[in-house]
């Protein structure tokens, strides 16, 4: 690596001051010019290209340790080690992550529901737990918001919709196309927060009338629904914050690809065993 630096900017600095601060030898350097590649050389080579075009493919928002297991996946064998190395060799960085931010509202409204994650344990199959939240996107024409619904045992996004206004409306689309998909048994747990979209009588009718528990977080509390506050911040570091939308039918179709094509069917998660939720469903048999 010494000698490849010193190859890249002999334009620039002279060859012996280059040597004399990586402390390597001239004669060492120019015999490494004249040297044939090795089959290693070569090898990291074509690894390298795989590793940036599996970079470019997953939107630039994998790891060290995520590409290298999508590289396995994909038939690649290859040691997480190197991959580390050939991603510092061409500049690959994970897109930044930035923080997310607690936002209260104050509303009068109908006492909460009562929390009833379950916390003690796991959740063990598809259709029991349900979470879903509300967030923003700006665009040129003005803000836009998405409202998701998700399985806690899968992080499938199972419900979503998107709207110019936060309202119950919004809300409701979202479940009513998680309850279109999954027909669940009654019973179901759905936990969101306190905010008035999911106090409004219309949200709650529709939870009784399937025969949905509802539960909510303690107010100013997003730990308590913390995966579906995840999957915003997914949503954010991985599509929002890396361009400007002209307009709200723009965000709708980019939304709509994030989440049909490219969250659902292909995204890896660590705590999914490094699949997607499809694959994860399909790989228990519940898809």
């Amino acid at each position: 690596m010494k000698y490849a630096f010193i190859q890249a900017h002999r334009e620039e600095f002279r060859v012996v001051c280059m040597c004399g601060v990586l402390q390597v030898s001239r004669s060492g350097f120019y015999d490494w010019l004249t040297r044939p590649l090795s089959p290693r050389h070569h090898a990291d080579g074509r690894l390298g290209n795989q590793i940036v075009r599996l970079h470019q493919h997953t939107r630039r928002v994998y790891g060290a340790v995520k590409l290298w297991r999508a590289l396995n996946a994909a038939g690649i064998a290859c040691g997480k080690h190197r991959v580390a190395r050939l991603r510092r060799v061409h500049g690959i960085e994970a897109l930044r992550r930035r923080r997310f931010r607690v936002m209260q509202e104050h509303h009068h409204l109908p006492p909460p529901a009562l929390n009833h994650l379950p916390k003690a344990r796991p959740v063990t199959a598809l259709n029991r737990v349900w979470v879903g939240d509300i967030t923003a996107i700006p665009t040129r024409a003005g803000v836009v918001y998405v409202a998701i619904v998700l399985d806690l045992y899968s992080r499938r996004v199972v419900g979503w919709g998107m709207s110019a206004r936060a309202d119950r409306l919004l809300a409701t689309h979202a479940l009513t196309m998680a309850l279109l998909r999954r027909h669940p048994a009654p019973g179901l747990i759905h936990h969101t927060d306190q905010g008035c979209q999911y106090a409004a009588t219309i949200y709650r009718d529709l939870l009784a009338r399937h025969g949905l528990v509802p539960s909510m977080s303690r107010r100013g509390n997003c730990y308590d629904n913390a995966v579906a506050e995840s999957f915003f911040s997914t949503l954010k570091n991985e599509l929002v914050h890396e361009r400007r939308f002209q307009s709200q039918a723009e965000a709708h179709s980019a939304v709509f690809e994030f989440i049909e094509v490219f969250y659902n069917r292909h995204r890896i998660h660590q705590g999914l065993g490094y699949m997607s939720p499809i694959q994860f469903e399909t790989s228990h048999g519940v898809s």
